[in-house]
């Protein structure tokens, strides 16, 4: 299948997936996607410095992060229309349009440029979408090539429950799976493979006895 076919069989089960959960998404996942706020927290853009999330939607992540960071500006993008529809009405809400910019794109082939016209962006960060999208190892990559000079790129998604019982991983990932959410067990590989192409450094930290991970790839 061609990448076009695949980004839009992709953007179909967004849409059918997320079409009704979008308006109770961001109540429901508050109780399970641990590790976002600290992501926000690590960001520290520098003044007037640029930030990026990739598969943003509801655009809650941008909220918070446009809220603790008000030097810097925000750019978001989701391959579902229906979540940048709640995503475009709760930044209004909260009176940030003027700081966050919303846009349609494919998390494993976008163009900053025609998406929002700049070249490349100071942070990067992707949460709880690297378990979600087919193409996640493009995102990384894209997200890496994407940094400006002394930036850095973030993630946060789903462990392996490493020192959690077995059967609550078993439970757990069934649900997921339910929901086309499926936690990559090579992230950490993955990580240091970008990072050695890209001339990164990788970090990799598991949060919660293995329920998340929380990595990085910076410059320097």
């Amino acid at each position: 299948m061609s990448g076009a076919g695949a980004a839009a069989d992709q953007k179909g089960l967004m849409e059918t997936t997320y079409g009704f959960h979008r308006h109770i998404y961001d109540f429901t996942r508050k109780f399970y996607l641990f590790g976002r706020d600290r992501l926000i927290r690590q960001l520290a853009p520098p003044p007037g410095g640029t930030v990026l999330e990739i598969g943003c939607g509801t655009a809650r992540n941008l909220i918070v992060a446009a809220k603790r960071w008000p030097e810097a500006r925000f750019f978001g993008f989701d391959i579902s229309e229906a979540m940048l529809q709640t995503a475009r009405a709760s930044v209004a809400r909260h009176r940030l349009s003027d700081r966050i910019t919303l846009a349609q794109g494919d998390a494993g082939d976008f163009d900053l440029g025609a998406l929002f016209g700049i070249p490349q962006v100071d942070r990067v960060f992707m949460s709880y979408t690297l378990s979600m999208i087919p193409p996640w190892i493009a995102a990384i990559e894209q997200g890496a090539r994407v940094l400006a000079p002394g930036g850095s790129l973030h993630v946060i998604d789903f462990g392996q429950y490493e020192r959690l019982p077995a059967v609550a991983r078993r439970l757990h990932f069934k649900s997921l799976n339910d929901f086309h959410v499926y936690p990559r067990r090579d992230l950490p590989e993955v990580l240091e493979r970008v990072a050695a192409k890209h001339q990164l450094r990788a970090e990799l930290t598991p949060l919660l006895r293995g329920y998340a991970w929380a990595g990085a790839l910076r410059q320097g």
